[in-house]
């Protein structure tokens, strides 16, 4: 009698999420993507690419080059993709909402993952409805070894309360904060966009189609 129930627990699926500008998509995006995905068995990582991102300045180059490139970037990667519903958006890309729209694709159980970097993790309270994220998904901050700076007081109680022992003690399809380590990698989309504009190169910092993709439609040049 036990055994259908533990096949059905079997059947819930592992979503990551992992948002951003992608302004471009590079080294350093990609390799935590593999990791998360790795380290979690993850059924699939979505690279999620922002329109109008309310908390930053405006991308350098338009959303379809941005969508291309990390299309370019995800080609033979398995289990990674791109999930372009924030570009189909006429309005800015608030997380909440792109996490209801995916809740509502999903099984019940179905696990979703929000991958945040410490420094997005204690932006949080600035964020749309922020304290609503919990009850859609779960959230996984990527720990660097300089991130030494504590959590802001907004979010103590929420660590308090929410907080677990690592990425496998997540249970149930949302609700949990876990912290997961995160290989540092010295590399940032501004640094990549410095080096474009004044003519140096960016290689070994983005995948090979991608920066022949940038360097085909002449982006980022001029501008950091």
């Amino acid at each position: 009698m036990d055994a259908p129930s533990n096949a059905n627990a079997t059947d819930a699926r592992r979503i990551g999420l992992l948002g951003g500008t992608f302004d471009p998509v590079h080294i350093g995006h990609l390799r935590s993507a593999v990791e998360v995905a790795e380290s979690l068995q993850l059924d699939e990582l979505r690279l999620i690419p922002s329109a109008r991102p309310p908390h930053r300045n405006a991308p350098q180059v338009s959303a379809q080059d941005r969508l291309a490139m990390v299309e370019l970037a995800l080609v033979g990667a398995d289990g990674l993709q791109v999930d372009d519903r924030e570009l189909k958006r006429d309005k800015p890309s608030y997380t909440i909402d792109t996490l209801e729209s995916i809740r509502a694709e999903l099984a019940v159980d179905d696990q979703l993952l929000l991958i945040l970097g410490w420094d997005a993790f204690c932006g949080l309270p600035g964020w749309q409805r922020w304290d609503e994220l919990l009850e859609h998904c779960h959230i996984l901050v990527l720990q660097r070894p300089d991130a030494d700076s504590d959590a802001p007081e907004a979010l103590r109680n929420l660590l308090a309360a929410r907080s677990v022992n690592g990425p496998s003690a997540l249970t149930g399809p949302s609700g949990q904060i876990a912290f997961i380590w995160q290989t540092p990698l010295a590399v940032s989309a501004t640094q990549i966009r410095a080096l474009l504009a004044s003519g140096r190169s960016a290689r070994f910092l983005v995948p090979d189609a991608v920066l022949a993709y940038i360097h085909a439609h002449g982006l980022y040049r001029g501008a950091n």
